[in-house]
Formats: structure tokens, sequence, C-alpha cells
């Protein structure tokens, strides 16, 4: 069987950013759970969407999302979060409540973790 170099290129690039994403993931969950939220889940997958982070910040459910980069030279980290994606968030969010939490009123917020080389923020009620 003949290999294929631009489709293994594919893969293994692939590979690395879920390997990078986790890593960083791992990282702002640290940095939250220091922070004083409770960390529920991570990578909740539903409703066409992912969500990195669910939590528990005082009364908050908190959704979070984390992005990294090394350097600002394909902007901040925190820009990447697009209209686009927070809609996404939203619908995984709305998943997550129907699962989790259908007969709850419970206060949400969302929230970005953006990690730019080794510098954490941590964006509350970003979108």
């Amino acid at each position: 069987m003949k290999q294929n170099p631009i489709s293994d290129r594919k893969d293994h690039t692939t590979e690395n950013k879920r390997r990078t994403g986790a890593k960083y993931e791992r990282l702002a969950a640290d940095y939250l759970q220091k922070q004083g939220m409770v960390i529920l889940k991570h990578n909740y997958r539903g409703g066409g969407g992912e969500i990195d982070i669910i939590g528990r910040d005082g009364r908050y459910l908190v959704f979070v999302e984390v992005k990294y980069r090394k350097n600002e030279m394909k902007g901040s980290p925190a820009e990447a979060v697009t209209v686009f994606k927070q809609q996404r968030i939203r619908r995984a969010a709305r998943s997550y409540l129907y699962v989790y939490h259908d007969e709850e009123d419970i206060p949400c917020r969302f929230d970005v973790v953006s990690i730019l080389d080794t510098k954490i923020q941590w964006i509350k009620d970003a979108f």
C-alpha cells in the first residue's frame, strides 16, 4: 500500500495541534482551580460544538474557551474566539444545560482563558 505523504503530514499536524491544545487546556484548568473555580468537565461535546472547560465559579456555571498562541503574529488568542466560535460554544452550552441541569435556573457565564506564550489572562463574561 502506498503512503500518501501529504495526508500523513496533515494527520501529524492535526495530532500535534490536539496535543498542544490539551496541554494548554490542562494549564488553564490548573490556573482556574488555583483561582477558586471548581472544574466539572473537560472537552464537553454536544449540540454541534465543544466546550473546553466547564466549571463553577461561585454561583455561576462557567463555560470556558481556552486559546493559546505562541506569539501575536496571527493576533491575540482572545481574538480567535470569533462570533462563529461563540455560536458553537453557546449551542454546546445549551446541550449541556439540557442534559445536566434541565430543571434548574442557573446563572451562566462564558469566559475565555487567553494564553500568550507563558502569560495567562482570564477574561470573565467574555461574550
